[in-house]
């Protein structure tokens, strides 16, 4: 268990001669800053969580940068449960509740050159290779240009050069006189020969991280989710999650550069506070910080003591922080840091750090380190220590009770937005004006002419609670739906009841009009007509042709009519079976007296008269 200490933070004990000491570093000293150098797997990393996990429990402010992950996460287990809404935990990796981020947002006139400088050095860093002086005047003065552009984010830097359109609304902006005479002056006369050669390099190394929806939603969002004077002022926890393996390594150090640029942004806005004592102390861990270090990093290590923000830095080696063209990394951050820790390093590394620790340690002393062993030179009520050795202190033991998933949950609730809502503000966003301008007038010219010619009534959609408008005057109890759900609404309304019209049945002409029995000896028999069976035509015979009907409603019979109908129908359909049965005797008695008409026997003659 570690000592509890809010002036000292504990990290380490002394070994000369066999004689354990603990200690630490006082608040006071942690200004001038911490620079930690080691190989992989010496300790370097127990070494900062064991500093972190002490400012977390003694309320201090903390910010931690980490490209690799398991420091963040393991950092959320030791949050202690009072201080669960003091953390921001910022995991682009959540691609599901995306934290937005704008470098770009409310940056003053007094800052913009420094945010400029930053981006700048960022894609410099990244795109070492193709980096060229016209790219760097190209982007430049397109990021001078979006800065003063009111909701204007990184995703506004391709369209500068591809959309004339927007280009135009940007610069009609700017009050820089030097920026606007770029556009409007020179960019303005390139020939499309020249614009051919020269902006696609920076469409397409911008283009690679902004057509990342991971990235995207994170960068594309016009407003910050969370205030990083705010973070500082009110020492909360800011634990910054850029696991390579997670998000690709480049992503992880734009994001990382451009969180740190912002951070340093933040501390320098402080100078509103002109007694150095108001301003609380945020303590930074960057570890692996070469891949964030531009060359305005340097400017962060000198200056960013005033402001009270301590930087605590670890890497693995020297050579990390030196390019082809420049060492300024390196000399800022041994020329600004006040404590020097080194664990084992490589012959290259012990030649260049033997002039720190000479004469007590050697190049031998320095490859030769075991782990979790270092030389270092602490900072002491303001003044270097010589060169000691000891050996970091073990990791911290894991907590009985963590709060890491409310933490999580808590920061998704306070601080990101779903994916999808991001995105189709992002898409809104890069519509071009002259259609967004065309489909706003639409709008109001549909409204304006359905409107004259009939009233219409604002209301809200039941599902969405989207704004329409509607031909009738809204009423409680009534639903009222937007375009978009009007048909999956109507889908689930009941069908409406259809009935097939009834069935067409044929009269069978035999039961209509009984034949007549043939005469006996007779030839040809004539019909027996009667007055109540008329003959009939052959067009009877045909089907008759019943046209379809539909849509039939349900009509509820008064039962007292329809019994009535019944004994009605009953009562002639009796009666002509009667009539029936008195006809077919009738002509039963006139076929036998006739039987013997027209019967020709043998011998006999006919005459035809």
């Amino acid at each position: 268990m570690l000592e509890e200490n809010n002036n000292i933070t504990y990290f380490a004990e002394t070994n000369f001669r066999n004689e354990r000491r603990r200690f630490g570093i006082k608040k006071e000293d942690r200004r001038k800053h911490m620079y930690i150098v080691g190989r992989t797997g010496t300790g370097k990393t127990t070494l900062l969580e064991n500093m972190a996990i002490q400012d977390i429990q003694n309320g201090n402010g903390v910010g931690i940068v980490d490209p690799h992950g398991d420091f963040a996460e393991k950092m959320l287990d030791f949050v202690p449960e009072h201080r669960i809404k003091d953390v921001v935990y910022f995991n682009p990796s959540d691609t599901n509740w995306p934290i937005g981020f704008n470098v770009m947002e409310n940056v003053n006139a007094e800052q913009r050159h420094l945010v400029a400088t930053g981006l700048l050095g960022i894609f410099k860093k990244i795109w070492p290779d193709v980096w060229s002086a016209r790219m760097e005047y190209l982007l430049s003065n397109a990021i001078f240009a979006l800065l003063e552009y009111p909701d204007a984010t990184l995703l506004a830097v391709n369209r500068m050069f591809s959309d004339k359109d927007f280009r135009n609304d940007v610069v009609s902006k700017i009050t820089d006189d030097v920026v606007k005479a770029f556009w409007e002056q020179e960019f303005a006369k390139y020939t499309d020969r020249f614009m051919q050669e020269a902006t696609p390099a920076i469409q397409n190394k911008v283009g690679q991280f902004i057509s990342n929806p991971l990235i995207r939603n994170i960068i594309g969002q016009t407003k910050s989710a969370f205030n990083i004077r705010q973070i500082m002022d009110e020492k909360k926890i800011f634990i910054i999650n850029l696991s390579k393996g997670k998000i690709g390594e480049e992503n992880s150090n734009l994001i990382g550069a451009m969180l740190i640029t912002k951070i340093y942004l933040a501390a320098m806005g402080r100078v509103d506070l002109p007694d150095e004592e108001e301003r609380t102390d945020f303590y930074l861990y960057v570890d692996e910080f070469q891949n964030f270090a531009t060359d305005a990093f340097a400017s962060i290590l000198s200056e960013a003591r005033k402001y009270r923000l301590n930087l605590v830095i670890a890497h693995q080696y020297i050579g990390q922080l030196i390019t082809d063209l420049s060492t300024k990394v390196r000399d800022a951050v041994f020329g600004n840091v006040g404590s020097l820790v080194t664990f084992r390093v490589g012959a290259g590394d012990a030649e260049f750090l033997e002039k720190e620790f000479t004469p007590e340690f050697n190049i031998q002393d320095l490859v030769n380190l075991a782990v979790a062993e270092v030389y270092l030179r602490l900072m002491i009520d303001g003044v270097p220590s010589s060169p000691f050795s000891a050996i970091t202190l073990s990791p911290t033991k894991k907590p009985i009770e963590s709060f890491r998933e409310k933490i999580i949950q808590y920061s998704r609730e306070q601080y990101a937005t779903k994916k999808e809502e991001v995105a189709e503000k992002i898409s809104l966003w890069h519509v071009p004006l002259e259609k967004k301008e065309k489909k706003e007038n639409e709008k109001t010219d549909f409204i304006e002419k359905d409107s004259a010619r009939q009233p219409l009534y604002k209301a809200r959609c039941k599902i969405c609670d989207k704004l329409t408008y509607v031909p009738f005057e809204p009423e409680e109890g009534r639903s009222v739906y937007c375009k978009e759900h009007r048909e999956s609404a109507a889908a689930k309304k009941p069908a409406r009841e259809f009935f097939a019209p009834p069935k067409q049945v044929r009269q069978d002409t035999a039961s209509r009009y009984p034949a007549s029995s043939l005469r006996d000896g007779g030839f040809v028999q004539r019909p027996q007509v009667s007055q109540n069976n008329p003959p009939i035509s052959l067009n009877e015979l045909k089907d008759k042709i019943v046209p379809e009907r539909r849509g039939f409603r349900r009509i509820t019979p008064d039962l007292n009519e329809l019994r009535k109908t019944l004994e009605e129908s009953l009562a002639d359909d009796k009666q002509e079976t009667d009539e029936k049965s008195e006809d077919n005797k009738n002509n039963v008695n006139q076929s036998n007296n006739n039987s013997k008409k027209g019967i020709l026997n043998p011998g006999e003659n006919i005459k035809f008269g």
